[in-house]
Formats: C-alpha cells, structure tokens, sequence
C-alpha cells in the first residue's frame, strides 16, 4: 500500500492535469448545445463501429454452423429432385402429373481429411453407418463427383477418391450419349483420363462429361467435368481424353453420400442371371 501512495505522489501532477482535462470536458459538454450534439454523434458512430465489429466477428464464428445447415439443405433438395425419383407407371392411375417413386436417398456427411497429391487417394467423412452410410455407395460434392465409400464404421467413413486408379467410373458424354471410363493416371489433381471411346465418336474439347447412371453408384447425368484435350494415336482404336475434374479435390467441405435404394433388388436379380 505504502509503494501504491508512493507512486500516486510521483504522478500527482499526471493526475492532475487529467482530473482538470475531464472536468473541463464535462464543463463544455453541459454548457453548449452544439459540443453535446457533436459528442452524442461521435459517441453514437463509435458504439455503432464496435457493434459492427461484433456482429461480424459473431456471423463469423457462426460460418460452420451455417454451412451445415444449407448443406442439409442441399441434401434436402437433392432428396426432392426429380433425378432421384424413378417413373411408377401400371401401378398408380397419373391424373394430370407422374406419380413417382424415390430412387436415390442422400446423406449429408463433412470431409475431415483427405489427400490428393498420393498415387491412391481417400477421403474420410464425420458420419457412418450410425447415419446409413455403407460400402460401395457413391459421393458427390457441390460440383461433381468426389468418389465412392470404401468402408464404414459407426461414426467414419473411408472413401477412395476420385484421384484413385483403384476404381473406374462409367461415363458418358452428354452431347453425343458415348460412354466409356473415367481411370485417374494423369496425377494431376485436376484432370483424369477417359477411356474406351471409339475414334468414330465426334469429341470437341469442352464436351461436358456426366455420370451413365445404372451401376448402383452415382445417379445419371452427375456432373463430371469437360473434355479438356483430344488425342488420336497411331494405330489405337479410342480417342485419348483428358478431362478437366469440376470438382475441386484439393479442398475440404460438406459431400453428399448417394444410396441407391434399388440396388439390393437389381445387385440379386443380376446374381441370379450369372451361371
């Protein structure tokens, strides 16, 4: 207490001067009309700055909670759109629309680590089979397609990449209807190879490549990405494709897992074909 008093006395002066500034100020503030209406105004854009400040640090602490929230949205959305849905006809009488039965059901999961700059590549997800999630269904994202789950377990998912050459994709061109194999050997996070097009088939560099659909994986017509190149090779019966990936698989977000809610059914009756 004494070092307090002490020190107190060595900045009496200090003290001083800003008990007579703050008593001035006060003086000024009461006694004319124009130094209050400019105070208040001062006063008012300050809070209203720091009010700024803080409604934008909280609508930015709040980003993750947005996100996820318009990413169940979009799956929502993509539940309700007439892509996962399938025509019933014979069983229902249609007056005046197509009575529909739901083909595909989508699951919103994050991505919490993936690679892209390894030969084989993986994503794993938040969710698993807690949330339906199981092997060999497919994921997309926001822009395209992102690849298809590998295993599960109750609350993680593994799915092998698209910049994987462990699995190929079937896919068509949507302006001519050919359809062939997306195989990923680039090693180019951005491109991959599509395969087994005839040299007949007329490609024209930026051709949108979309999902065949019909493999129990991804529905039809999921965006791929666009013909970025066209090659012939001497005495080679396809056309070298290198396709520019629309989704971006160096980043992290929300995907959406794909269930094909027919392919218990179809995967059986196929078994039962085989001799």
């Amino acid at each position: 207490m004494r070092d307090l008093f002490r020190f107190l006395h060595r900045i009496r002066s200090t003290l001083m001067f800003l008990g007579w500034l703050i008593l001035s100020l006060v003086l000024l503030y009461n006694g004319n009309q124009h130094h209050r209406a400019q105070a208040i105004s001062s006063s008012n854009a300050v809070v209203g700055t720091i009010f700024s400040w803080r409604k934008e640090i909280t609508d930015y602490a709040n980003l993750k909670e947005v996100n996820r929230r318009l990413a169940e949205e979009n799956a929502d959305y993509r539940n309700r759109h007439i892509s996962a849905y399938t025509p019933v006809e014979g069983v229902f009488a249609r007056i005046q629309d197509t009575i529909r039965r739901q083909e595909y059901r989508v699951i919103t999961a994050k991505v919490v680590n993936s690679t892209w700059h390894k030969p084989k590549n993986y994503l794993t997800l938040d969710k698993g089979t807690k949330a339906g999630l199981h092997g060999a269904m497919g994921v997309i994202g926001p822009s395209g397609i992102v690849g298809v789950v590998r295993d599960a377990s109750p609350n993680f998912t593994s799915v092998i990449s698209v910049l994987s050459p462990e699995i190929k994709y079937s896919v068509q061109l949507r302006r001519t209807g050919h359809y062939g194999l997306l195989y990923w050997d680039t090693n180019d996070p951005l491109t991959s190879s599509l395969t087994d097009i005839a040299k007949h088939a007329r490609i024209t560099v930026g051709d949108t490549v979309e999902t065949r659909g019909g493999d129990g994986v991804f529905p039809a017509g999921v965006m791929v990405g666009v013909v970025e190149s066209v090659e012939d090779q001497p005495g080679s019966n396809y056309h070298d494709i290198i396709v520019k990936l629309s989704e971006d698989m160096t980043r992290s977000g929300f995907v959406y897992v794909v269930e094909d809610l027919q392919r218990i059914e179809r995967d059986t009756l196929q078994q039962a074909d085989e001799p």
